[in-house]
C-alpha cells in the first residue's frame, strides 16, 4: 500500500449509486514527484508542472477521479484543504499547493450526472489517513470497468488496485483505478493474435483509462521519477492488452519521499513489478 510509506495519506469519496468518486493521494514535505501520459485520450489538471524541465520540484498531492473531465474539479477542494493546514509550494504571498489531477471516463455507470467535485475532493482529503488504504469499487475506481474494447454488453468490473514491493529498506508502491478498454491480460489474446484468430473490435474513444499514483521512500531527483514513470508504464502495459490506446488517457505520477538511498536502476525494477500486480489485483477482487 501507498500507506507502507511514511508520511503518505490516502483518502476516498464513495458514490456507490451514481458508481463514480474520487481517491486523494497526499504526501509529506519534501516528496518530489514527475509523471508520463502515454494514453490517447488524457484528463488532467497540471500535469505539465511534473516536467523535469518545470521549476517546481515537489509535489502535495495528486487526485484521482472519476467524472471525465468534470472530475478534475475534485482538485479544487484539495487545494483549498492543503492551504489551510499551510502545505505547498513556497511564494511571497504564501504557500501554493501543488496538486495533480488526473480523471477517467465511468459517466456510462450509475447516474452520469454525478461527478466529483470541489466539495468532494475535499470530503476524500479530509478522509485520508496512514492507515490501510481499501480498494476494489471504491473511490476513483467505483464506477471503473475492463474489457469495453469487446463491446459494452462484454464489460467487466475494474477497480482500484494495490500492490508494493520491497528490497531492503526501499519501498515501491502502486495504487491504480483501471478502467481499461483493454483486457487484465493472462496471455491469451496474444496467442490468438500470432495465431491470426483474434476478431479485432473497434475500440470507443474518449470512454476509458487507466491512472495511477507510484510512491517510494527512495532519494531520487524529479528526472528520475520521470523515468521511474517509464517503466510504471511497462509495467501497466504487461497486465492491460492492449494498452495506451487512442481511447485510452493512461497517465502515471512517480513520487519520491526520499528517505532511504537507492539507485533509479532498483527503483524502476520495483516499479515496474509494483505496478503490473497493482493492476492484476483487480481482476482478484470479489
Amino acid at each position: 500500500m501507498l500507506t507502507d510509506i511514511d508520511g503518505i495519506e490516502v483518502g476516498n469519496w464513495t458514490d456507490p449509486k451514481a458508481e463514480t468518486g474520487c481517491t486523494v493521494v497526499i504526501f509529506p514535505e519534501g516528496t518530489v514527484a514527475s509523471g508520463e501520459i502515454r494514453g490517447g485520450a488524457p484528463a488532467t489538471r497540471d500535469f505539465a508542472l511534473l516536467d523535469p524541465s518545470k521549476l517546481v520540484d515537489r509535489i502535495d498531492s495528486v487526485v484521482l477521479s472519476g467524472g471525465s473531465a468534470f472530475g478534475l474539479a475534485a482538485c479544487e477542494g484539495v487545494i483549498s484543504y492543503l492551504e489551510e493546514r499551510g502545505q505547498g509550494f513556497p511564494t511571497a504571498s504564501g504557500n501554493v499547493p501543488i496538486v495533480v489531477g488526473m480523471s477517467l471516463f465511468d459517466l456510462n455507470q450509475g447516474d452520469p450526472l454525478v461527478r466529483p467535485g470541489s466539495q468532494e475532493g475535499r470530503k476524500a482529503a479530509v478522509e485520508a489517513s496512514s492507515s490501510q488504504t481499501m480498494v476494489g469499487s471504491v473511490g476513483a475506481g467505483t464506477g471503473a470497468t475492463i474489457s469495453k474494447w469487446r463491446g459494452r454488453e462484454n464489460a467487466k468490473s475494474g477497480g482500484l488496485g494495490a500492490a508494493a514491493c520491497q528490497y531492503g529498506d526501499l519501498i515501491v508502491a502502486a495504487l491504480f483505478a483501471v478502467n481499461a478498454s483493454g483486457d487484465i491480460d493472462d496471455g491469451v489474446i496474444n496467442e490468438q493474435i500470432a495465431n491470426s484468430s483474434f476478431e479485432f473490435p473497434e475500440i470507443s474513444p474518449f470512454e476509458n483509462t487507466t491512472i495511477g499514483v507510484v510512491a517510494t521512500n527512495a532519494r531520487i531527483s524529479k528526472t528520475e521519477c520521470f523515468l521511474a514513470s517509464q517503466s510504471a508504464h511497462d509495467g501497466l502495459a504487461r497486465a492491460l492488452f492492449p494498452a495506451h490506446t487512442q481511447g485510452d488517457g493512461d497517465a502515471v505520477v512517480v513520487a519520491a519521499t526520499g528517505s532511504v538511498e537507492a539507485t533509479v536502476g532498483t527503483v524502476r525494477v520495483l516499479t515496474t513489478v509494483a505496478v503490473e500486480k497493482a493492476i492484476r489485483s483487480v481482476s482478484e477482487l470479489p
